[in-house]
């Protein structure tokens, strides 16, 4: 079966560009957080075999190896966020009279929510290893490393708003709030640490 991670960046794009139902925000997030891990792991390799950095070696070569694991695991998000939109769909074309369209749609509204949940558990541990690049890898790729961490932050403002718009509709609350909460204070924590980031990448640049 073909799955949308291995689809052409120009097939992909045209998709997000047409009236179809996915991709959408969940996938383009999933995309722009593998963006931001691909360019994380650039920047490391490329510090790597220097003597000026044998002293963190250690550290960007397991830095690199992480990034590809992440990289991967959303890429996969792009189709598990597609899967999990049709039987929400086929929830919300149930007739409203029908008895039982209250607990599938809340079902299909929780199972949607697993895919942006995952998103930014996943971002967020790419996050420590966008400012090891940032503040010890080589310079040559320090913009890079920059761009990864406000890609970082893009994928998971994106992926927030996917919980959102699936828990406000949710008649479980404490189960919305729940991951409202998580969410929220992932967000919070890392965000602010890739405009640190980014922030220390600007300045260097600047001089």
């Amino acid at each position: 079966m073909e799955t949308m991670q291995n689809f052409s960046l120009d097939r992909f794009t045209a998709l997000l560009a047409d009236k179809v139902s996915v991709p959408g925000g969940g996938g383009a997030a999933a995309l722009c957080g593998a963006l931001a891990a691909s360019l994380c792991s650039m920047a490391a390799v490329f510090t790597l075999g220097k003597k000026k950095f044998a002293e963190v070696e250690p550290q960007m070569s397991a830095a690199a190896e992480e990034c590809g694991s992440i990289r991967r695991e959303l890429l996969e998000l792009i189709d598990r966020d597609a899967a999990a939109f049709e039987p929400l769909s086929r929830a919300y074309a149930i007739p409203k009279e029908d008895p039982d369209r209250p607990r599938v749609l809340e079902e299909a509204t929780k199972a949607a929510l697993a895919a942006p949940m995952d998103m930014l558990r996943t971002c967020a541990r790419a996050v420590p290893l966008m400012e090891l690049t940032a503040e010890k890898g080589t310079k040559m790729l320090i913009s890079d490393a920059g761009c990864a961490a406000v890609l970082c932050r893009a994928a998971m403002e994106c992926a927030y708003m996917n919980v959102l718009v699936n828990t406000r509709t949710l008649s479980d609350r404490l189960f919305a709030l729940s991951l409202e909460n998580e969410a929220a204070a992932l967000l919070h924590e890392c965000t602010r640490r890739c405009d640190a980031a980014a922030d220390t990448v600007t300045k260097y640049l600047k001089g």
